[in-house]
């Protein structure tokens, strides 16, 4: 399977900026929230979206009836 060359260079891109900092995840951050606050850009902040629950088969109606006549 050929690589990706996109794929390659964010990987590349990704250890490249991990080694940087040591690869301590803590200072990774800590350096990005630094980033953020510096930043004239908005950040928007949203509440989660709840999930709606999926039907079962139990809840489903029994609207389709064969029996029945239009």
């Amino acid at each position: 399977m050929r690589e990706d060359p996109i794929v390659a260079e964010i990987r590349r891109f990704r250890a490249e900026h991990a080694a940087k900092y040591g690869h301590d995840l803590d200072r990774i951050c800590e350096v990005l929230r630094e980033k953020q606050a510096k930043s004239k850009r908005r950040v928007v902040t949203r509440n989660p979206r709840l999930l709606v629950e999926k039907p079962t088969k139990k809840s489903v109606s029994v609207c389709n009836n064969s029996s029945s006549t239009h």
